[in-house]
């Protein structure tokens, strides 16, 4: 991950299915209700199982739009898992000649980072697995809801010259499905017992300031932990095709300069005009907490300004 802005965009081929359960193995239409412009909702997917390109390239195709990319491909060993069980989610990166990477560049404190995240925007998990000394990495995890999902993984091959890439592969949680609405727009949002306050926002094809304020009980929470070297980590999905932002904040502890809350400052870029889904990791007392929201770019902003409900 880089300390500015990283933008990989994807377009995974949908298939609609309505039916009351979610079959392994079979691909659905994100559960969103309130989606992006339709231009970014349905990509052809590509020979190598990724998509066309739909938007946040400048002259080449962005990361994360393919599970093979600059003589990379996510191996994911673990295509599906039963909603609302433990499993064990496995993988490996495999070089150009098909043998699993297994030296990797420490960024962010971590060799790789791991998202994990349903289509329908509801569910997210940002994940640390473990490496095995042949290349695997492993980690268990337990998806809430049937549907389908999107495994990102984000890493810098230690090899000379080598740069961040962002790969993605889709995993299938089979079980009862039930589409779930694109949660509304809401500049507050709880979690864990604590308030977090958004203000800015997206601008398509340009930069924009994003601010998140941490409070709790009513108080601002000035003593914010580091965690994964900064106060907190922000990703932001697009609602439709899933076009993946990560960005780290404006400073990082031990600067001098950046404080430890309440406010922790972003700087980045949408690739597109649509809907997004925004989730900010933060660590107070020794535990992580995620805030998550929905925002909106564009002329999609200014149509739903109006737009009540809570998105929590």
């Amino acid at each position: 991950m880089h300390a500015g802005l990283k933008i990989s965009a994807f377009a995974a081929a949908l298939a609609a299915t309505f039916g009351t359960a979610y079959g392994v193995g079979r691909a659905i239409d994100p559960a969103v209700t309130e989606s992006a412009p339709a231009s970014h909702e349905r990509h052809e997917e590509s020979p190598d199982g990724g998509g066309a390109a739909g938007g946040g390239g400048a002259g080449h195709a962005p990361g994360g739009l393919q599970i093979s990319e600059g003589g990379y491909t996510l191996d994911l060993k673990t295509p599906s898992v039963a909603a609302g069980q433990r499993a064990e989610l496995r993988f490996a990166v495999r070089d150009a000649s098909g043998r699993a990477v297994t030296a990797y560049r420490r960024e962010h404190e971590k060799e790789l980072h791991l998202i994990v995240a349903s289509r329908d925007l509801v569910t997210y998990r940002h994940l640390h697995p473990a490496r095995a000394a042949d290349g695997t990495w492993s980690i268990p995890v337990e998806l809430p809801r049937a549907g389908g999902y999107r495994v990102f993984a984000d890493f810098t091959p230690a090899k000379k010259g080598a740069e961040n890439l962002t790969l993605g592969a889709d995993l299938a949680a089979s079980g009862s499905y039930a589409p779930q609405r694109l949660p509304a727009p809401d500049a507050m949002a709880e979690t864990d017992g604590y308030e977090v306050e958004l203000s800015g926002g997206l601008r398509p094809g340009g930069e924009s300031e994003v601010e998140l304020t941490v409070s709790r009980d009513g108080r601002p929470v000035t003593d914010l932990q580091p965690y994964l070297g900064a106060y907190g980590h922000l990703v932001a999905l697009r609602s439709g095709d899933l076009a993946y932002l990560h960005v780290h904040p404006n400073g990082e502890p031990g600067d001098g300069k950046t404080a430890s809350g309440p406010g922790i400052s972003f700087t980045a870029t949408a690739p597109s005009e649509g809907a997004y889904r925004l989730f900010l990791d933060f660590k107070h007392e020794g535990q992580v907490h995620t805030a998550a929201f929905t925002v909106r770019t564009g002329a999609q902003a200014g149509a739903h300004a109006d737009e009540g409900g809570h998105g929590h």
